[in-house]
């Protein structure tokens, strides 16, 4: 009989869906994904949802490929990992009692923008921590209680995406931890929902149990979720959750070793047994979330990133794609100097609620070059995380000794120098590019018992660290 060491982990995120097996030495043994899109939204003019029905017909359609190329008697587990704070309610019979409003809806900006009249924000950011991002579960719950108080009169539960998914595959309904801790709905310390807030806005906590651990199992796959997917009936499925907090830990993080997801927006969060919600860290811009460990909190910082770059590339280098494009690119920078000859960016090119000013180029002159352009972003995206990594620190208490950086950023050599060069702080990547499915299958082999806890799991995977140190150049930067 083969032996049970392979983990399912659904991946949905805002662009693909993914189903991906991964084995016990954090090898992916098959992976199939699909395209994602939010749609219209049926109930609202002008809103924007997600269509989980369509999202896990995709899911099931890519497990089944993923099934045809694994030995099924081999699954030890399933696990559900998606982006934060969207969920939705379900009634008794277990339908949709509204479609799940998608953080990129903009109808709960109003909503953000006058909180005051059922808290002062900074009240609510100091206990939650969580950044008041207009997208945050409490705003569609002031939204959908303002304006559609039918929903929560017939509803029986909340459940997060991937506790939607979950339910899908088992029956059963239960939240994780990790989610909840994107919410703005909790008392981060406790690691508990806030009874405050909840009574603050009108809403019963109760609708919102119970909540396990990530690891936890939620149930077992049922016939229905056999017939969907293909995983055998009976298969354990373990409580997933946020992908942020994944990533963290399946990039090998430990405590105070910060990590950045560096991709269309750069993440900078760092694990910590302790964290700051003042005033100071909410000027910062710093949220704070449950990790998937007891006790452990982590710490982030959020800006635009490749988003900026792409924009570059459509508009400076529009007669180059792929390698050759990137190629081109570095080459230019790399043949100017630190400084990028007076050339600044001001890389803030995303705008709301929170961040109303525009983003600029600077120091531009008759002689200016796309190369330093281009160099003058990526310093400037450099500096983003300098800066990101010293509040972090006052935050956390800790001070920082490398940067581990994962995500499609990770593989530009040039900008993990100037990242070193900037900060003063190697720069480790790791041979481990899917980090978040990592993470979520970690969790779920420790859940399976097929380890004793979700470290040891980590103690087999081989990551391979490669370190950029920085150089002499570092004294151009200080």
């Amino acid at each position: 009989m083969s032996a049970k060491d392979v983990i399912i982990v659904f991946d949905c995120g805002a662009t693909n869906v993914r189903t991906v097996a991964v084995d016990t030495k954090g090898n992916i043994l098959a992976s199939e994904a699909k395209s994602n899109n939010t749609k219209p939204d049926p109930e609202y003019a002008g809103g924007l949802i997600w269509d989980v029905f369509e999202i896990w017909s995709k899911l099931s359609e890519t497990c089944k490929v993923v099934l045809s190329k694994v030995d099924r008697n081999r699954i030890a587990g399933v696990s559900v990992t998606t982006f934060g704070v969207d969920g939705a309610f379900l009634d008794e019979a277990g339908d949709l009692a509204y479609p799940v409003i998608s953080w990129q809806c903009q109808r709960s900006n109003p909503i953000m923008e006058s909180i005051d009249k059922y808290f002062p924000v900074e009240e609510l950011y100091a206990q939650s921590g969580v950044y008041p991002h207009a997208f945050n579960t409490i705003n569609k719950l002031i939204w959908l209680r303002e304006n559609r108080p039918d929903v929560l009169d017939k509803a029986k539960n909340f459940l997060f995406i991937p506790s939607l998914f979950v339910f899908m595959l088992t029956g059963e309904r239960v939240n994780d931890v990790t989610m909840m801790g994107t919410s703005m709905l909790t008392d981060q310390r406790s690691r508990k929902w806030s009874e405050k807030i909840f009574d603050g806005i009108g809403v019963d906590v109760s609708l919102f149990n119970p909540v396990g651990e990530s690891g936890d199992m939620a149930g077992k796959v049922n016939a229905k979720g056999s017939e969907d997917t293909g995983i055998p009936a009976g298969v354990p499925v373990f409580l997933g959750g946020h992908d942020t907090q994944f990533a963290i830990f399946g990039s090998g993080a430990e405590l105070h070793q910060p990590v950045l997801s560096s991709g269309t927006w750069e993440i900078l969060m760092v694990r910590s047994r302790q964290f700051s919600s003042t005033t100071k860290q909410l000027s910062a811009g710093l949220t704070n979330e449950l990790d998937t460990q007891s006790g452990i909190f982590n710490i982030g910082q959020n800006w635009l990133s490749s988003g900026v770059l792409e924009w570059f590339s459509r508009n400076f280098y529009p007669e180059l794609k792929g390698d050759k494009l990137y190629e081109k690119m570095i080459a230019d920078a790399k043949a100017v100097p630190p400084g990028s000859n007076g050339v600044k960016v001001d890389p803030n090119f995303y705008r709301d609620n929170h961040h109303k000013e525009a983003g600029a180029v600077s120091g531009i002159t008759l002689n200016t070059t796309r190369g330093e352009i281009y160099r003058a972003m990526l310093e400037s995206l450099s500096f983003n995380l300098r800066n990101a990594m010293i509040t972090l620190e006052d935050a956390g208490g800790f001070v920082t000794d490398k940067i581990i950086v994962v995500g499609g950023g990770s593989k530009n050599r040039f900008w993990n120098q100037l990242r070193a060069d900037i900060t003063g702080k190697p720069i480790q990547t790791i041979d481990q590019k899917e980090t978040t499915v990592l993470g979520a299958a970690l969790f779920a082999m420790a859940g399976a018992g097929i380890f004793s806890s979700p470290d040891e799991a980590r103690k087999s995977i081989n990551y391979n660290p490669q370190l950029t140190e920085p150089s002499e150049d570092m004294k151009k930067y200080q």
